[in-house]
């Protein structure tokens, strides 16, 4: 799976669901109109008790006829600004994140420090999932109150994305079953599903939006008492108006499933080929689909709000109606024979078991981790060049070998570390502390700044003291990942003391007057990643061509010249070979400076995917022009790539 061809593609199913959705504003309005004009040759002029002359909304010389157009008019008008408010009011009310949807259901995030042997199985697996695919961990949600097997993937950009399952799934599913569904998930966080079912989700409440009107006026009309004569014709105008509403308003609700549904079913089988592909173990995906299968629940929710995302969950999550035009998902017998042919129907219910042959006690969570020995990291040897354009090329996508390859890199990070990551309350010095300096006078200062920047009733120094032993045995190649487990104890992080972290890591970062490129790339990750979390409208595209760009991309193959190798103009030569359009506008500035980097990088964050994946091609070429790849350069590489919005996964040796 190509990450930025997915992109386009979601760009085309966004645009398709416009016109979708536009085709069936004007269906409702026509069944508007058509009801309008119902109603009035039904109640006629002597009903009502109007004058027809002094209306501006009909003509009563054409009473008889079909055509008002001046009804029309205000039926269109009243349709397009009621809809378009309701749409609009759901957008913004998704607009922070995955989180609204999963705590809308009911969901509860599973806290880093977990001592439930299935939830810290569930964080385990979306930990590696993340790390593997070069994305921000996202927040994980249990739905305690849905006994069902099922999940679902929400948000806007890979940065606020959330992943939630039911109590069934976490209790029902063994491992290799977690994680196929789990990937099923990630494949809709990689290739933009995940802010096309927020858009739908939005669009289909503005159609649905005028059957609530209609209900409501008619339950207000149960509190009325019968009147005069008159006041009964004006009842019965508001009641055939009421239902003509809620008629008009569940007929475009109607078709508006029928797009969810449409637009839903095909992606499924997708994401289900990517989890096969991402797991490499058929099994693990079909033994979830069975099971949804064998037991009775299935994978129905019991919350009011299902419906309403259904497009969003793993499995069929509310009872499709109109003989399955309603339905979200394919059959379950059709998913499982796309993956398996030989399936021959036969739903089960496997016994109940504990799956050792793939995790630890400890990374269950059935005894707590224990120090081991101290050990100096072992030096990584470099890696080769191809392992940079396998990354970019790898960008959105998950293979065994990088879950493999994620798995090793969290098993080789420190358990104290890990938990202090996992943590809000050590999680700022943790990150304090892999900015420590070797040089002990810039390190005694660097302490110094902690301890001032400390707020009152907290011991950071203490905190870096208990870290520092497992710091030291900290793999280079350990570092990214290791922020990357941070990211959600980071956004947990009150405002106040967000500010106040950031302020002391960047002055940690200048205490020795330079900056190296691990601190460039820490700064980068974080702050790229939590502004999308708390902003996901930022994600933007301003630029569609490269001519704006030249002066940024000739910083940053600049920059990752001077720092990736000893013959930089010859690198950046062999980089903006990669970009013919614009080759002859690039110039080789003879700097490295990763303040213009930075500044280059948040324009270049506006480009279009076909840009950034030009762009991250040429560096890829730049860092491994002199034949090997350092853990630093390869740290710059996936920062840059973290600040263009786009998950390039760990680089691997083979």
């Amino acid at each position: 799976m190509d990450f930025f061809e997915a992109q386009a593609r979601a760009k085309q199913r966004t645009a398709r669901l416009v016109v979708l959705f536009v085709f069936a504003v004007i269906g409702t309005i026509l069944a508007a109109y058509l009801a309008g004009v119902l109603l009035l040759r039904w109640a006629g002029p002597a009903d009502t008790g109007l004058s027809f002359n002094d209306s501006p909304v009909w003509d009563p010389d054409a009473l008889a006829g079909w055509w008002h157009p001046r009804l029309f008019t205000g039926i269109t008008g009243t349709t397009v600004i009621v809809v378009g408010l309701a749409s609009l009011f759901k957008w913004l009310q998704y607009s922070s994140g995955g989180s609204v949807v999963a705590e809308s259901l009911g969901g509860r995030r599973i806290e880093p420090g977990a001592v439930n042997p299935a939830e810290r199985r569930l964080l385990n697996v979306v930990e590696e999932m993340a790390i593997a695919s070069g994305t921000p961990v996202p927040a994980v949600y249990v739905l305690d109150d849905e006994p069902a097997i099922n999940a679902f993937a929400a948000g806007l950009t890979t940065n606020d994305a959330v992943v939630a399952v039911t109590r069934g799934t976490l209790e029902k599913l063994n491992r290799d079953e977690l994680q196929g569904v789990v990937g099923h998930e990630f494949s809709h966080i990689l290739n933009g599903d995940m802010r096309l079912n927020m858009r739908l989700t939005a669009l289909i409440f503005g159609i649905l939006i005028i059957g609530v009107l209609g209900r409501t006026v008619l339950q207000g009309l149960r509190y009325v008492r019968p009147g005069r004569s008159k006041e009964k014709g004006g009842g019965a105008i508001l009641i055939g108006a009421g239902l003509a509403l809620m008629i008009v308003g569940y007929l475009g609700y109607f078709f508006g499933r029928l797009i969810q549904a449409a637009v839903s079913r095909q992606r499924e089988f997708l994401a289900d080929a990517a989890a096969v592909q991402f797991t490499r173990n058929p099994a693990g995906i079909t033994g979830a689909l069975k099971k949804i299968g064998g037991y009775a629940l299935g994978g129905k929710m019991q919350s009011a709000h299902s419906a309403e995302i259904g497009h969003f969950f793993f499995a069929q999550a509310f009872g499709s109606f109109f003989g399955g035009l309603w339905a979200t998902h394919p059959p379950l017998t059709e998913r499982i024979r796309a993956i398996d042919a030989s399936f021959a129907g036969e739903f089960f219910e496997p016994p109940e078991r504990v799956d050792i042959g793939r995790e630890s006690f400890v990374s269950a969570g059935l005894v707590p981790a224990r120090p081991g020995p101290a050990a100096a990291p072992a030096v990584p040897p470099p890696l080769p060049p191809a392992a940079a354009t396998a990354a970019v090329a790898a960008a959105g996508s998950l293979t065994p070998e990088q879950i493999a390859h994620a798995q090793i890199l969290v098993e080789g990070i420190p358990a104290g570390l890990r938990e202090a990551a996992r943590q809000p309350e050590n999680v700022a010095a943790l990150l304090c502390g892999l900015l420590l300096a070797d040089d002990p006078a810039t390190r005694a200062g660097q302490r110094r700044l902690v301890a001032a920047r400390a707020g009152a009733g907290t011991s950071p120094l203490a905190q870096l003291d208990a870290l520092e032993p497992w710091l030291g045995r900290l793999p280079a190649a350990g570092r990214l990942p290791l922020v990357q487990l941070a990211l959600p104890a980071v956004r947990r992080l009150p405002p106040a003391e967000l500010a106040a972290l950031f302020e002391t890591l960047d002055e940690l970062v200048h205490a020795d007057g330079t900056v190296t490129v691990f601190e460039f790339a820490l700064q980068k990750l974080l702050l790229r990643s939590l502004e999308l979390g708390r902003n996901p409208a930022a994600a933007m595209v301003d630029f569609h061509s490269f001519a704006p760009l030249a002066g940024d991309l000739s910083v940053l193959l600049s920059a990752l010249a001077q720092t990736a190798t000893a013959a930089p103009a010859a690198a950046f030569a062999a980089g903006a070979g990669q970009l013919p359009l614009v080759a002859a506008q690039l110039a080789f500035s003879g700097t490295g400076d990763l303040a213009k980097l930075d500044t280059s990088l948040d324009r270049l964050a506006r480009a279009s995917p076909a840009i950034k994946q030009a762009a991250l091609r040429a560096a890829a070429i730049v860092i491994g022009h002199d034949g090997h790849i350092a853990i630093s350069e390869a740290e710059l590489l996936r920062a840059v790539a973290a600040a263009l919005d786009c998950p390039v996964p760990p680089l691997l040796a083979a």
